[in-house]
């Protein structure tokens, strides 16, 4: 029930939240086979990022196509190069603008890389990409386990995740990010499967796109 692109650990982390709580582990069941979804690991999924932030998938969508079409955008001297017209016109709103350039900064200088984050673990990955402006914990998590593959990370202040729990388990309402947090702990080492199934499991009950992947 995993795409067949899924990492080696995936089917291992499946049967593991199978023993465990087998309400999670049989998503796949109701809402089909689980696609793996990726996203790059360096400057330019981090920047993609930043352009969905606090707006529709629609709107970020739009706005990354013209922000990529951009010659250079994607790379981080290409885009300190464009001036602030052009990236406004992209659609950038004028923090975002300002946080594109401090992300392009930290790569150009070498504070970030997808090889350096590669190397890190969770915890310090996950710091050094909260401590760019403009790029909080959410963010930070999100890219390493979609940018990184990273088997254990799961991002608490997700409210599509919350809303899946409480639909899949007839919660009376969501889970604040601190319950959600707390839950989540009965799924470690496998933390990342359990939110990829439980936004899979969202997308199936709402037939709408989540903000992940």
């Amino acid at each position: 029930m995993l795409a067949a692109d899924a990492p080696g650990w995936a089917a291992r982390a499946l049967m593991a939240l199978a023993e465990g709580d087998r309400l999670i582990a049989s998503i796949p069941e109701h809402a089909g086979v689980l696609p793996w979804r990726r996203r790059d690991g360096g400057f330019p999924g981090l920047l993609r990022s930043l352009c969905g932030q606090m707006i529709s998938n629609q709107a970020a969508t739009a706005i990354w196509g013209r922000l990529s079409a951009l010659p250079g955008a994607v790379s981080p001297e290409g885009l300190l190069a464009l001036d602030d017209d052009t990236l406004r016109q992209a659609g950038l709103s004028r923090p975002k603008l300002r946080h594109a350039r401090a992300l392009a900064e930290a790569f150009a200088e070498g504070r970030l890389s997808a090889p350096m984050l590669a190397g890190l673990p969770d915890q310090a990955a996950v710091a050094a990409i909260a401590a760019i402006p403009g790029f909080g914990p959410w963010t930070a998590e999100v890219h390493m386990l979609f940018g990184h593959d990273r088997p254990d990370i799961f991002p608490a202040g997700d409210l599509a995740l919350a809303a899946s729990l409480a639909a899949l388990r007839g919660l009376p309402g969501r889970p604040s990010p601190k319950e959600l947090a707390v839950l989540a702990e009965a799924w470690r080492p496998w933390r990342s499967m359990a939110a990829r199934l439980l936004w899979h499991h969202w997308r199936h009950v709402t037939g709408r796109p989540t903000g992940e992947g």
